[in-house]
């Protein structure tokens, strides 16, 4: 764990030297790919859908592609009534089993250090020593990610992760235990719309 933090330092140094192209906000403006956009569009039908007939929030969902390259943003906030993006962030996937910077391995069991693919409720809010510090619990909603809440699965922020795209380098591995994690910025964007939205709101991590 000490060599990744180590590995990551001197990645956030050599990015810094980059210039203005790595700017310190998550909020500049949004542009994915036309393929991606149109993914996300059917995702997003796909799950509001699902949030009709389960009672789910019906405004917002949250979806990670984990099909994207780590240094692109992959983690996405839809707008269910604008049907558009609304908040992204850059996401790290686990470090367990054989995951590369590239490349995660899935695995539901506990102690895995692994992303968990499905659909998720996200819970309760809580303290988080991470980021922003705050957390919201999440509970799998199927038998791939079941166990994410036994499993301390939370969606949290980490102050190190970049806030802009950095591809064509990788997200490093050590940022993520299996948790969705994003970057502080758009946590706080998400904190301030789960504070005030009544209903439970749909997270969907997926890999295609």
């Amino acid at each position: 764990m000490q060599e990744a933090i180590r590995f990551l330092l001197v990645l956030l140094i050599l990015l810094a030297g980059l210039g203005e192209g790595l700017c310190a906000k998550c909020s500049d403006t949004i542009s994915v790919s036309l393929t991606t956009q149109q993914r996300l569009k059917v995702k997003a039908r796909e799950a509001k859908a699902y949030c009709v007939s389960k009672g789910f929030n019906t405004n917002y969902c949250f979806l990670v592609d984990f099909s994207i390259h780590s240094g692109k943003r992959r983690f996405f906030v839809w707008d269910l009534k604008g049907d558009s993006i609304k908040y992204a962030s850059l996401c790290a996937h686990g470090y367990g089993k054989d995951s590369t910077p590239s490349k995660p391995v899935f695995s539901n069991v506990p102690g895995s250090l692994c992303s968990s693919l499905g659909k998720y409720k996200i819970g309760i809010r809580a303290y988080s020593k991470w980021g922003i510090n705050v957390h919201y619990k999440l509970h799998g909603l199927e038998p791939t990610n079941d166990n994410a809440f036994k499993r301390i699965v939370v969606l949290h922020s980490y102050t190190p992760l970049p806030a802009t795209e950095i591809y064509p380098l990788h997200l490093p591995l050590g940022m993520s235990q299996g948790c969705p994690v994003i970057c502080d910025e758009t946590m706080r964007q998400i904190d301030a719309l789960l504070k005030v939205e009544a209903k439970s709101v749909l997270l969907w991590i997926y890999n295609q």
